[in-house]
């Protein structure tokens, strides 16, 4: 999975419960994926194709080109 190129968050692993934890011996495992794109961005004067996750783009921390 990719990485933010800003921030490098990227997809987390876990294990899924029910809300009650009453099954807790049927533990089933689970990844939680980041919300990255695949967009082109400006870096030192020139554009650069790379991975953002919409955090970074919202907060504007990246310029887009």
């Amino acid at each position: 999975m990719a990485k933010c190129a800003i921030c490098e968050k990227a997809s987390l692993w876990g294990s899924q419960l029910s809300h009650s934890r009453s099954r807790l011996s049927g533990k089933h495992n689970r990844e939680w994926k980041s919300n990255v794109k695949h967009v082109r961005i400006k870096v030192d004067g020139r554009t650069v194709t790379s991975y953002v996750c919409t955090k970074c783009l919202r907060a504007g921390k990246v310029e887009r080109a």
